[in-house]
């Protein structure tokens, strides 16, 4: 393997022979120099060559000098190539302050001379070519931010004492409800399901006396929505522990959890999050505020915005005037609302038994939903009934609530989705942008 020099590891060389690879950003060939800007997964640097060009009175020419001319006033724009040339440092060069001066150029694999996207393409055609609008330096920071935040949130939950799981993605019945349900067939004329979060076995850790697990994974959501926070495929961040009082001991789990998640960020990336979306990572302080839903509601109220939905929970409106109150208020990115009506949680959720509410709560950050959390419902007799309540037959949940029926620990947890997440962390419009490759309605490729 050829002894390769990362570009964000040239400025701690000394001057001298290096080797360095990646793909051509940029060619400026000019008649006496030729400089190319050469990308890699860390960085770019300038490579400089004297031009040598054929001479008007036929003196003989370095043939490897023209030759190597040639070559670079052909590169086009994503050309693949390895360069040996003489690293040196210099003050004047804007881009790091340091150049290459090319020995040999030897490509890799050479790009088409048009490039089907540009800065302006609209986003569709952007995600038709993913691979290419990647390349982006903007677009490799969000997948460096999204691996520092995950890595950050298994470094809190192992340095706790917390199991990861990996639950499966197939099920023989609703992991929600009937609703959103991706169908496909399965051996002997079965229907298997996709599943649409792991609910249904990360609580079944607890009853197999895991503890405290989690799990970071893919989830499917058979909804044809087309907003900027909805895909049919996507990563679910979750989380369940045993032995909690009420949904309090989860949302302390979590605003910790995003505490220590988001100071991470900030210390690796913070400096160029700002350079390159010109937004300044803000580490939460902990407790975040909490609201009752009603309350919530009489707040958005009073600042002239009546929510029109039927069902009582906070519309995309609603979430971002209580997300502003909160702001002014308390100075806080994130708020918990709380004291969810059970006709709009599911069946799964504990009721309190004084005021019949869930204990659950939605985690608004930035004024979007990126959470619904929990304490679980784990007496059997209790859930069978709320299950009938929502409609859905007991004896399609049974393999379910079989893990009730041999004792079962009180226990809560949430799922958080990541996208969402890193979407309003980053100040980006859509998942679509802070997503590998986006899954929706209309989009299976590439």
């Amino acid at each position: 393997m050829t002894e390769r020099t990362l570009v964000s590891q040239l400025h701690a060389r000394e001057d001298g022979p290096v080797t360095v690879s990646g793909w051509v950003e940029t060619v400026r060939d000019q008649k006496k120099v030729q400089f190319v800007i050469l990308r890699d997964e860390t960085g770019a640097v300038q490579l400089v060559n004297p031009a040598t060009r054929p001479a008007e009175d036929g003196t003989e020419q370095d043939a490897a000098a023209l030759a190597l001319t040639d070559v670079i006033s052909a590169l086009a724009t994503g050309t693949f190539l390895t360069v040996r040339g003489e690293l040196k440092h210099d003050e004047r060069v804007k881009l790091g302050g340091v150049e290459i001066k090319v020995g040999t150029l030897e490509i890799a694999a050479a790009a088409n001379p048009e490039t089907p996207i540009a800065a302006d393409s609209s986003p569709d055609k952007r995600m038709d070519w993913r691979f290419l609008d990647l390349r982006q330096r903007r677009n490799n920071l969000i997948f460096r931010v999204q691996t520092t935040f995950e890595h950050a949130l298994r470094t809190y939950w192992i340095e706790r004492d917390y199991i990861e799981v990996h639950s499966p993605k197939l099920m023989a019945s609703p992991s929600e409800s009937n609703a959103e349900l991706f169908a496909l067939e399965y051996f002997n004329d079965q229907t298997a399901y996709l599943a649409q979060s792991p609910q249904f076995f990360k609580q079944m850790a607890q009853v197999a006396g895991f503890g405290k697990i989690f799990e970071i994974a893919p989830a499917f959501r058979a909804d044809p929505s087309f907003t900027s926070r909805h895909a049919t495929e996507f990563t679910s961040i979750d989380a369940e522990i045993s032995w909690i009082d009420s949904h309090e001991d989860v949302a302390r789990m979590q605003e910790e959890l995003l505490q220590f998640a988001f100071q991470a960020v900030k210390d690796k990336h913070g400096e160029e999050i700002a350079q390159l979306f010109e937004v300044e990572v803000q580490v939460p302080t902990v407790p975040f505020p909490r609201i009752p839903l009603a309350e919530a509601l009489e707040i958005v109220k009073s600042r002239g915005y009546e929510v029109p939905r039927t069902d009582g929970d906070l519309d995309p409106e609603g979430e971002r005037q209580i997300a502003a109150y909160v702001q002014e208020t308390y100075g806080h990115q994130f708020v918990f609302i709380t004291d969810y009506h059970p006709a709009i949680r599911a069946f799964y959720h504990m009721r309190d038994e004084e005021t019949g509410l869930t204990k659950s709560y939605d985690l608004l950050f930035n004024g979007v939903e990126i959470t619904t959390g929990a304490q679980r419902e784990h007496r059997v007799d209790v859930l069978i009934e709320q299950a009938k309540e929502k409609g859905l037959d007991p004896e399609h949940l049974d393999f379910y609530l079989d893990f009730f029926r041999f004792g079962a620990p009180p226990h809560g947890g949430f799922g958080m989705g990541l996208a969402r997440v890193l979407m309003l962390l980053l100040g980006e419009s859509s998942i679509r942008e802070v997503t590998y490759l986006f899954r929706g309605p209309t989009r299976l490729a590439p």
